[in-house]
This record gives structure tokens, C-alpha cells and sequence, in this order.
């Protein structure tokens, strides 16, 4: 069953003017126009009548706005509270306006309708019941007002319309592949969620949004991880929303198939690679970016870039109580609990930085400190497994690691001259470096030992190098 909001406080009058409306068109006067609607998983045909824009109501179990409603906490209170209230509709008419991603701007797409509609005028009609709520057509409606056109066409749903039936009539209008505008990805999960909270089977639920049972699947577990983010986001009065994702869907797809391929092997892998790419998400990084992580992505390029503040101790694995059957069982592997701990870090210090929006707290500057720390440390370590990546991309061997470097070295030898003849070597910063240079060469020497029994003329060059240093 879905939220019941009762009748709006016009809904006698508009009961009554649309009851007119229908009569007068029954009656043959003006041109009879119909809209076939799925009613009840049947087709039905519905008179289309004209009906005052400011007398109608913004249905407030609109799916095309579920997730933006969060963007003002107090104004999605009294809307939960009072949804037919003056204020609470004029909310739902300005989000109804703005980008779905970012609810502090204009939609494109909303003034791409307005002026199609001041152009154009109404091709589609709407759809209301006979109470005077918009069943389809909310954000036409708002359009109109606000280019101040007095009536919009719109069809009549029966009588005997419930806020079930209305549910299920927005789902199917807005699913229709000609759509106009789409509900954003977000929303798309919500009503996604909601068909199946319903008691509705995975498989009728993909149906009706014309995806497969698998997608839908893994939309629903996209949706579910979402909500965990943003319940550990929470930090005192702040919190992420669900809006806040609107942008990431390729991300989040590619990370549940990742996860759920790396699941089949190694569970433990699978939470660290998920908590890992979460948090890259998080802050802010590109979809190539966050597919160089896999789940030693941690152990081999991030750790020693991780500000100390930012490091937990791995300890040995605790065991807890299972109750009622007196046994214990291993707790989450160090590593797993590494990884979350890093990413609620992240989380909270997004959601103060989301809520503070650009004033000047210590709280916000602290948590503005710590993201950006965060994201210099990731993007640090994204360099060199971005380097990996494209080794392993073309089947390199150690070797052609070092055919690069030759050719950095070579590319030194133009700089430093080039450096010396205008005067800016900076002659320290340059003997700290080959001081560097030499104790990876002596490691690297000491790696052949261990790997190549038989060392060519090369190698034992290396080896011959290196204990000439020690002596």
C-alpha cells in the first residue's frame, strides 16, 4: 500500500467544476478529445478537459522529485506533515524547477518545457483526478504557472481512483518510452523500490520498467548501499542526501558488477574493493579513475600516501556472540573495517561540507581539510595504478619498466643542462633525488637476487654496483 495523503481542501469545488466540464462535453459542446491511460492493468480512454492551472494541486507522492525533497529538510517536514498546505506546494513547484543533481539550480530541461509550452502551447495532456491532483503532468503544470497561462488541458481519471491507482497510473505514463523527461536516476530507483515494497515480484517490477530482472537486481542493491552511505554520512545535524548521488549512476553500476564478480571469489576482497571505490565516489573522482581500484589498490598505492590521521592500526580479528547459541564467530577482517573506517571519514566530512555550504566554521573548515586531504592522497595513488593499469593493458614486463626509466634518465640529462645554462638547478633538491635514485637501484638489486638465478652481463653490473657502494 502506498502513503495515503487524504483530500486536498479544494477538492469539493474541483469535484464539482470537473463533473460540469465532463457533462458539458457529453453533452456535445467543443471538441471531444480522449487520453488512453493503463487503468488497473487494462486501457482506458479518459476525457480530456480544460481546468484552472492554480486551482489544481502538485501530488505529493510525485515520484519525479522523491529524492530532492531532502534538499530542505524543515520544508520536507511540513510537506510529509501538511502536503495540500500553501507552502508545501509552492515547495514541491520550485523543486519541480531545478536541476534534480544540484536543487540550488535551474534545470535546463524545465526551461527547455517552458518555452516549448510559451511557444508551442500544450501538445500532451495532463492528468488529474476528480479532486484537482495531478496524477501526470506536474512539472507542465508548473511551467504554466510560471509563464502565467490560465488553463491546462488535462485528462479526468474515474471515480473510484485511490492513491494506489494514482501510483500506478504515474508509473506507467512516465515509463512510456516517448517520454519527454525522464525521471532522474535517483527517483527511477526510489519508484523502483517502492513497486517492490508493494509485494510485487522482482520480475514484475523489471517489466513494468522495461529492464531486465537483474538489472533491476542490482538497482535495488545500488539503492540499498546508498542508504547505508548515507546513514554513516551522519555527523551531528549533517548528512548526506540521497540527491547527493544523482550524477554517479555508470559509477555505481560498474561498481556492483566489480563487486559482485570479486563476491564469487573472495568476500572479504569484494567489502574492501566496494568501501575503497565508495569513497573515490565520494570524492568527487572521474568513472576511468575509479575503475583503476581493485581490492589491493589499498595495500599497494594508497596506505603510504594516507595522512597519519587517516591510517587505523590492523589488529587481529575479535570474535563476537552470536545469540541465543552460545558460540562466537571471527568479526569482520582488518581490513574490511580499514576500509569502511576510511570511508565514513570521507562521508562525514561531505555531508558537513554539503551542509556548512561555504561558511567559514571551524567545523567546516576542518572537514574541508580533511576531504581535500583525502583526495590528494587518492589521487596520488591513482597515478601509479594508472601506470600499472596500462603495463598490465599491454602484457609490459619488468624490463620495459626499466626501458622507461632510461628514457626519464635521458630526458634528465636534456633538463639538466638545460637547467645549468639559464641558471635555475636547483643543485640540493637534485642530489636528494639521486640519492633516491640509488637506494632504489640498490633494492632493485636486491629483488634480482631473489628472482634470477642465471644474471646476464646486466645484472651482474647491478649486483657488482651495489657492493662496491656498501664497501
Amino acid at each position: 500500500m502506498g502513503k495515503e495523503f487524504g483530500r486536498p481542501p479544494r477538492a469539493e469545488e474541483n469535484k464539482a467544476q470537473v463533473e460540469k466540464r465532463l457533462k458539458e462535453i457529453s453533452d456535445g459542446n467543443g471538441v471531444r478529445e480522449t487520453l488512453t491511460v493503463e487503468w488497473r492493468t487494462q486501457p482506458l480512454h479518459v476525457e480530456v478537459i480544460d481546468m484552472p492551472v492554480d486551482a489544481l494541486y502538485y501530488n505529493p507522492g510525485t515520484h519525479r522529485v522523491r529524492a530532492q525533497r531532502s534538499h530542505d529538510p524543515a520544508q520536507d517536514r511540513v510537506l510529509e506533515e501538511e502536503p495540500w498546505a500553501p507552502e508545501s506546494q509552492a515547495y514541491l513547484h520550485y523543486l519541480l524547477q531545478m536541476l534534480p543533481a544540484d536543487p540550488n539550480k535551474k534545470d535546463p530541461d524545465f526551461e527547455e518545457l517552458q518555452e516549448s509550452l510559451r511557444v508551442y502551447r500544450q501538445n500532451e495532456p495532463g492528468l488529474i483526478t476528480r479532486d484537482g491532483i495531478l496524477v501526470n503532468g506536474n512539472t507542465r503544470r508548473a511551467a504554466l504557472k510560471e509563464l502565467g497561462t490560465p488553463h491546462i488541458r488535462v485528462g479526468v481519471l474515474p471515480e473510484s481512483c485511490t492513491w494506489d491507482d494514482i501510483n500506478a497510473v504515474e508509473l506507467s505514463l512516465q515509463l512510456r518510452p516517448d517520454q519527454r523527461r525522464d525521471y532522474s536516476y535517483v527517483n527511477r530507483l526510489l519508484a523502483m523500490e517502492e513497486q517492490h515494497l508493494m509485494g510485487r515480484a522482482l520480475a514484475d517490477v523489471a517489466r513494468e520498467f522495461r529492464i531486465r530482472a537483474t538489472t533491476c537486481e542490482q538497482d535495488l542493491w545500488i539503492l540499498s548501499c546508498l542508504r547505508d552511505l548515507i546513514e554513516r554520512s551522519r555527523d551531528g545535524g549533517a548528512q548526506l542526501r540521497l540527491l547527493d548521488f544523482e550524477q554517479h549512476q555508470e559509477k555505481l553500476r560498474e561498481l556492483y558488477r566489480r563487486y559482485a564478480k570479486e563476491s564469487a571469489v573472495n568476500k572479504d576482497k569484494a567489502e574492501v574493493l566496494k568501501e575503497t571505490r565508495l569513497a573515490a565516489i565520494v570524492l568527487g573522482f572521474s568513472k576511468t579513475d575509479v575503475r583503476l581500484i581493485e581490492p589491493d589498490f589499498r595495500d599497494r598505492y594508497l596506505d603510504k600516501r594516507l595522512p597519519d590521521g587517516m591510517k587505523t592500526a590492523e589488529e587481529a580479528p575479535a570474535t563476537v556472540a552470536i545469540p541465543g547459541l552460545n558460540r562466537t564467530m571471527k568479526s569482520a577482517e582488518p581490513k574490511v573495517a580499514q576500509a569502511k573506517a576510511l570511508t565514513d571519514t570521507i562521508l562525514k566530512a561531505k555531508a558537513v561540507e554539503t551542509a556548512e555550504d561555504g561558511l567559514l566554521t571551524e567545523r567546516s573548515k576542518s572537514a574541508s581539510e580533511t576531504f581535500g586531504a583525502a583526495r590528494e592522497a587518492v589521487e596520488g595513488a591513482l597515478e601509479p595504478a594508472g601506470k600499472d593499469a596500462r603495463v598490465r593493458k599491454r602484457k609490459q614486463a619488468a624490463q620495459d619498466r626499466i626501458t622507461d626509466a632510461c628514457q626519464d634518465i635521458e630526458q634528465c640529462i636534456t633538463d639538466l643542462a638545460l637547467a645549468k645554462a639559464s641558471g635555475s638547478l636547483d643543485e640540493e633538491a637534485f642530489d636528494e633525488a639521486v640519492l633516491a635514485l640509488r637506494e632504489t637501484l640498490t633494492k632493485l638489486a636486491v629483488a634480482t637476487q631473489r628472482s634470477i638465478k642465471a644474471p646476464g652481463d646486466g645484472v651482474s653490473w647491478l649486483r657488482d654496483s651495489v657492493r662496491q657502494e656498501d664497501v
